[in-house]
């Protein structure tokens, strides 16, 4: 009872949030960012708590953690919400009909967001600023693992409101446990889109479950094809960056694809990941080019379950070729249409990964590292759609319209 009554709170409040105009949201997400740097520390102590219950080796701990570093990220992304233009009233497509009827296709909030995420509290931040941004009210579920982090970011985001007199409601954070879950997915009614940021297991249930729509939004098992024309040093670099820049992310290298023409080279494609104890799972052919060259207990031979596993860990497959197109046949097999890249010269081969690789984002010659919705251009993101409908990569504020006809007239009607 006490989760449904939010939700019509949510409700309620997210009516009159539309109303809200856009020098003012703006002034509140300014307001936000100076509000989060000064409560860093309260922020920190909260996020203390969280760590302290997670083993420092989780994978997810990375993602838990937050420093002051990393917080005054978090504000200077809001600050530039701020600068975006609002999507919100765009002319979408307007005609004037022989009856004398102007019809427009405008740009609306979709209403209620519902979030769910794991041990990433910087995405309470994010949401809500896109969300206010875009005229949304939002009800967060984050994991029990951040919920100190959660609650503490909360309440610096509900004094900024009280501050503006806006109604606090328009953000809700539910309480940990999977009851909660479970009424946020069949909250019919007061939610109209579930947005899932996690692992794979998460979005499968939530996909499986809601009885409301879905974008599928984080599992990454990405890619990068080292192809036979590709420029050794400039590959080496990307496939450095993309894999351990920051392994518990979901844009993090997961499999290097190499063509057999390049095994000779692949020692030294892989000796910065050896200093950084990066586990390689190899095929037969990659663990005999690099056996004697990369540290004995760091290399493994690959299995069926090394390829298609998004590790958010120190680790990597390897996966030999002999052409492009067998690598585009190993790629549409395990990936998950995040982030796919090829390091070649060839422009032939270039047009062709981009032309038959089915990911949201397909990249030439850059690390997969920069899937993000501020590296974009987008400011802050929501997530990284891997499905087609509606939204595709990283979704920022113009994914999180819908959109109305306006219909204008002078007493027409239909005969």
């Amino acid at each position: 009872m006490y989760i449904k009554e939010t939700f019509q709170k949510v409700l309620n409040a997210s009516r009159k949030l539309n109303l809200l105009e856009e020098g003012k949201i703006n002034e509140v997400l300014r307001a936000l960012a100076d509000a989060a740097e000064a409560g860093t520390e309260k922020i920190l102590v909260a996020n203390q708590k969280d760590l302290d219950r997670m083993d420092p080796k989780d994978p997810k701990y990375d993602r838990l953690k937050l420093t002051p570093e990393r917080i005054n990220g978090i504000a200077a992304d809001i600050r530039n919400v701020a600068t975006l233009p609002s999507p919100l009233g765009r002319i979408l497509m307007e005609t004037n009909r022989p009856n004398g009827l102007k019809i427009s296709k405008v740009s609306v909030p979709f209403g209620v967001i519902g979030i769910i995420y794991e041990s990433r509290p910087n995405v309470t931040f994010d949401v809500f600023s896109l969300c206010l941004k875009s005229g949304n009210a939002c009800v967060l579920k984050g994991g029990s693992d951040a919920i100190d982090s959660n609650t503490a970011i909360v309440e610096i985001i509900h004094s900024v409101l009280e501050k503006f007199e806006i109604n606090t409601d328009i953000l809700a954070l539910l309480p940990a446990g999977r009851e909660a879950t479970a009424e946020l997915l069949n909250a019919q009614g007061f939610v109209d889109l579930i947005i899932p940021r996690g692992s794979q297991g998460l979005i499968n249930y939530v996909r499986e479950n809601a009885t409301i729509p879905v974008i599928e939004t984080g599992a990454g098992i990405c890619h990068t094809y080292f192809d036979e024309f590709g420029d050794l040093e400039k590959g080496r670099a990307i496939v450095t960056n993309a894999k351990i820049r920051r392994v518990s992310v979901c844009n993090a290298l997961d499999c290097l694809v190499i063509h057999s023409s390049r095994l000779p080279e692949l020692s030294y494609i892989t000796e910065e990941l050896a200093k950084s104890n990066v586990v390689i799972y190899a095929d037969e052919r990659a663990k005999a080019a690099i056996k004697g060259n990369y540290p004995v207990d760091l290399l493994q031979s690959a299995t069926d379950e090394s390829f298609g596993t998004e590790f958010l860990d120190y680790k990597m497959a390897i996966k030999t070729v002999d052409s492009l197109d067998e690598a585009l046949d190993h790629i549409a097999e395990y990936s998950s249409k995040h982030s796919e890249a090829i390091i070649s010269k060839n422009p032939e081969n270039i047009t062709r990964f981009r032309k038959l690789v089915d990911a949201s984002s397909v990249y030439s010659n850059a690390s997969t590292a920069f899937t993000d919705g501020a590296q974009f251009g987008l400011g802050a993101e929501i997530g990284i759609s891997t499905q087609k409908l509606h939204a595709r990569g990283p979704m920022a504020l113009e994914e999180l319209t819908s959109y109305k006809w306006i219909i204008e007239g002078d007493g027409q009607t239909r005969p």
